[in-house]
């Protein structure tokens, strides 16, 4: 009996979706080579990102909430080094 419920308990491990979306990879530069917070919250502001939410380090990676200038909600991450957009997601 145990058997049978221990097998019912792993199916339904496997069977239930995850619907966990992890940070993506952004650099694999330690910190000291991350532009600072300030340096990076202004390139956010000059690629148009207003009324910033969230701010914070997501593995290894810069993520703001916010919005863009045409009011869309956006999530996005940035290379803490570049700045670049490594992944978005707008009005989502």
């Amino acid at each position: 009996m145990h058997r049978i419920a221990r097998n019912l308990a792993i199916i339904a491990i496997v069977a239930t979706p995850v619907i966990v979306q992890a940070a993506p990879s952004c650099t694999g530069e330690p910190r000291e080579k991350w532009m600072t917070e300030d340096a990076m919250k202004a390139k956010v502001a000059t690629l148009g990102y207003e009324r910033i939410k969230t701010f914070k380090i997501s593995g290894n990676c810069y993520e703001i909430y916010g919005y863009t200038k045409d009011g869309q909600k956006a999530e996005v991450y940035f290379n803490p080094v570049t700045g670049d957009i490594v992944r978005s997601n707008i009005g989502g």
